[in-house]
């Protein structure tokens, strides 16, 4: 265990709790806690959504994936930089218009239904689960590495570090960690980028030219193939991470912590900037530690490619750089999953118990007490899960979390906003198609399935093709809102006059009532 490692660790944690403790001091009524009062700029708030965005799969999951991959690895930066061109001309300003807390608040301004809203909650909790495994697989792999623990303990430890986050800072507490890390990611990134490519004389053509000779896999490490050899397969999951993005409701929470609608679409074109220089130098990161931390050791750290930015981080910056870069990646897992669990208590809480329960009846007092009894059921749930999924890699798992979002999600806020004839039975039908379609595919497919022993999670044949579902499953998320809203019969008066209070509402911000008085 190194000393330089155990002091940047405990500067990190040291500085997260302080913020913690003055977001705390700020955190009394639901609104505060759930939205930090709707009181963050357009660049706070681009700044956190990127260090929402900007989790242990793109810095770790990412890295290792271009590492061992080559070109196949950098599938997911191009695919999680363009979602955000989705977000930011569908998504941002009607979600920011109609919503107060969660998606479900978004959904239900149109359908104002309880089973509305509990399928919106399911669909919101069983994403929030699946990214969290991801983020705390390699959070538990990276303090494995930095502090010699067992990956159990690590897992433990970041579990109660995130929870106390939530429990008492809210998200004011969540925010400004968010946008602590992504500027210790920014910085930790670009140094060791420069790093990389002063090793290739600060020549691109150059680490082009010797990446194809480098690695056991010759010119093919520089072409697509490698690692998804089904085009179908690739095409599925770039679907999923084109249009994953909208429906992740960790994200989409983040619109509702700014004034109005105009200070969201700043918020999305601040982080489409930020997330956009740093998918770029993922490139770096990946082809370093191909090139000077080798395939061999990488995954001797990691058989799933986690550790691979970091052991570049020592290989060129030493036992400095190597502890600064894992107490970076510790920060950045630690404000995505804070980020996490306050979503998933956001469903559990205000849209199950607060809404659906209670019908609405319910103080503030209790609320905040309701949403910190969610974060801990959903930390507990999630460390119980991420204990034993220790050798999936993460960004798998997140693209598994980004096609449920694509496919329950994302059709249902489309047709909330834009679609005359949608009702209340198209809603349910839609959501809960994407959701059990994705589900079950994933479950059939070859990530789940494989005849090498270890090679996936169950030895068999899989049944489903492609390794992820969005290219099946997104439409039959859209067409189950088709078909449900055709069963659920015409609309009547009243539901076509609530459409167009919806949407102004969402173009403009403004409510009918309000000119109405």
């Amino acid at each position: 265990m190194s000393i330089t490692a155990v002091l940047f660790f405990v500067l990190i944690v040291g500085s997260t709790l302080v913020v913690t403790w003055w977001a705390s001091r700020r955190t009394s009524s639901a609104s505060d806690f759930y939205t930090a009062g709707g009181g963050l700029t357009g660049w706070q708030n681009g700044l956190a959504i990127a260090g929402d965005y900007l989790s242990a799969a793109s810095f770790l999951g990412i890295a290792g994936s271009i590492a061992l991959f080559g070109f196949d690895g950098f599938f997911f930066s191009i695919g999680y930089l363009v979602a955000y061109l989705v977000v930011l001309y569908i998504v941002a300003e009607p979600l920011r218009n109609l919503g107060k807390f969660t998606l479900a608040d978004m959904i239900t301004a149109r359908f104002n239904t309880p089973k509305v809203r509990g399928t919106a909650a399911l669909s919101t909790i069983t994403i929030v689960l699946f990214y969290m495994i991801a983020q705390l697989v390699g959070a538990g792999a990276l303090i494995q590495l930095l502090l010699g623990i067992d990956y159990w303990i690590s897992v433990l430890l970041v579990g109660v570090m995130m929870t106390t986050y939530v429990l008492f800072g809210g998200m004011t507490a969540t925010s400004w960690v968010q946008i602590i890390k992504a500027g210790l990611l920014m910085i930790g990134t670009l140094i060791i980028s420069f790093l990389v490519l002063a090793k290739f004389d600060f020549n691109i053509f150059t680490m082009f030219k010797e990446m194809a000779t480098v690695t056991e896999h010759g010119a093919a490490y520089l072409n697509p193939g490698l690692r998804y050899t089904n085009g179908l397969d690739t095409i599925s999951m770039m679907i999923a991470l084109v249009l994953g993005t909208a429906g992740l409701p960790h994200i989409l929470m983040r619109f509702f912590t700014v004034k109005d609608a105009k200070t969201a679409r700043s918020s999305v074109i601040w982080a489409t900037w930020l997330v956009g220089i740093f998918y770029v130098l993922t490139i770096f990161l990946g082809f370093g530690a191909a090139a000077f931390v080798g395939t061999d050791a990488i995954v001797a750290a990691n058989p799933a490619g986690n550790m691979a930015a970091p052991l570049l981080a020592e290989v060129l910056g030493g036992d400095i750089l190597f502890s600064f870069v894992c107490a970076v990646a510790f920060a950045t897992i630690l404000a995505v999953v804070a980020g996490l669990v306050l979503s998933g208590a956001s469903a559990l809480s205000h849209d199950i118990y607060a809404e659906i329960v209670k019908k609405g009846n319910i103080t503030e007092k209790e609320q905040v007490m309701a949403a910190r009894i969610g974060s801990i059921t959903i930390s507990v749930i999630s460390i119980l899960l991420a204990l034993g999924a220790q050798t999936l890699n993460v960004a798998f798992l997140v693209s598994l979390a980004f096609c449920i979002a694509a496919s329950a999600n994302l059709p249902v806020i489309i047709y909330t906003i834009y679609w005359k004839k949608f009702n209340s039975t198209g809603a349910i039908t839609a959501m809960l198609t994407g959701l059990i379609s994705a589900l079950v595919l994933v479950a059939l497919s070859p990530n789940v399935w494989n005849p090498v022993e270890g090679a996936a999670i169950l030895v068999g044949e899989a049944i489903f093709p492609l390794g992820n579902p969005a290219l099946v499953s997104v439409p039959l998320g859209f067409l189950g809102g088709y078909i449900g809203s055709l069963i659920g019969g015409k609309q009547s008066a009243d539901e076509e006059k609530k459409f167009r209070e919806v949407d102004v509402k969402a173009n403009t911000g403004i409510s009918v009532q309000d000119i109405s008085h």
